[in-house]
This record gives C-alpha cells, structure tokens and sequence, in this order.
C-alpha cells in the first residue's frame, strides 16, 4: 500500500489563506489601533469605496462585497452602529431593504487606516517591483474570473 499523496499540486487555497495571512500581519496591527476588527474593516472599507452614493449602500451589497454571511455582517454592524461608525436606515426606495452609510467618524477611520495600508502597498511594490505586483493582481483576477465561470458551469 503506498503512503504517498496522490496530490500532484500545491494546496492553492492554503497558499492564498497563508498570503492573506501575512499581508493582514502588516493591516492588523492598525485596525486594532483604532478598535476594529477585520471584519469592520472590510465593511468599513467597502462604505469608504461607496461614500459618495447619498443614499448609502444596500446590506446585501455590503455582505457581498467585504465577504460576509448575512447573520455575521446584522452582528457587525449592529456594533458599529452602537460605536458611531455607521448608520442604518430603511432603504428609500423599498422599505423592505436596508442602507447602511459611513458615518463622518467612520469615514475618519477609513481615511487614517488607509494611509496605512498604501504605504504597506507601496512597500510591497517597491520589494516585488510594479511588474511582478502588477501581474500578481492580473493572475489573481484571472483566477477569480475562470473560477467564477467554472463554478457557474459545474453542475
């Protein structure tokens, strides 16, 4: 009986957890400094991106785009809203929907939070050179785009 793995190729979802990993080591200590989980940050970020639409954003927006499961994202922002980071309102177009908004201290922690990150961002570009970064974003959308496509396909 052989004891070898009949696996050819790398684990390709622990390498790109083992690189979220090691780029959050450089972001965590930030988000911390201002009280916020990675969780809020990602919510944060993504309402950051959204600022400028008056009405706010739509919750199932916001779970979609920071990467958060419903129930997980009613627990964070309910806690966001209690620490002045966010306001919730019923959507205006369908009372059924709720928007959620940066709030101006939100906002302020996105901008401090931010500085941070693109100085980390230009680091990396500087060690890795615009290139290779460049291709790294490349190859990356690229595989999010096949498997987004194959996963559509796959019964």
């Amino acid at each position: 009986m052989s004891t070898s793995t009949p696996f050819i190729h790398r684990n390709l979802p622990r390498l790109l957890l083992e690189a979220r990993e090691a780029v959050m080591a450089h972001t965590r200590p930030s988000l911390r400094a201002h009280g916020l989980s990675d969780q809020q940050w990602r919510v944060l970020r993504v309402l950051g991106e959204h600022a400028d639409e008056a009405t706010g954003v739509e919750t199932g927006r916001v779970a979609s785009e920071a990467y958060l499961l419903g129930p997980s994202l009613t627990g964070v922002l309910t806690r966001m809203a209690r620490d002045g980071l966010i306001e919730r309102k019923r959507c205006p177009l369908d009372a059924r929907r709720t928007v959620v908004r940066a709030t101006a201290q939100g906002l302020a922690k996105v901008q401090a939070i931010s500085q941070t990150i693109e100085a980390h961002y230009a680091w990396m570009e500087q060690e890795l050179g615009k290139t290779k970064l460049k291709a790294m974003y490349e190859l990356l959308d690229g595989l999010i785009a096949l498997e987004s496509v194959e996963s559509s396909v796959i019964p």
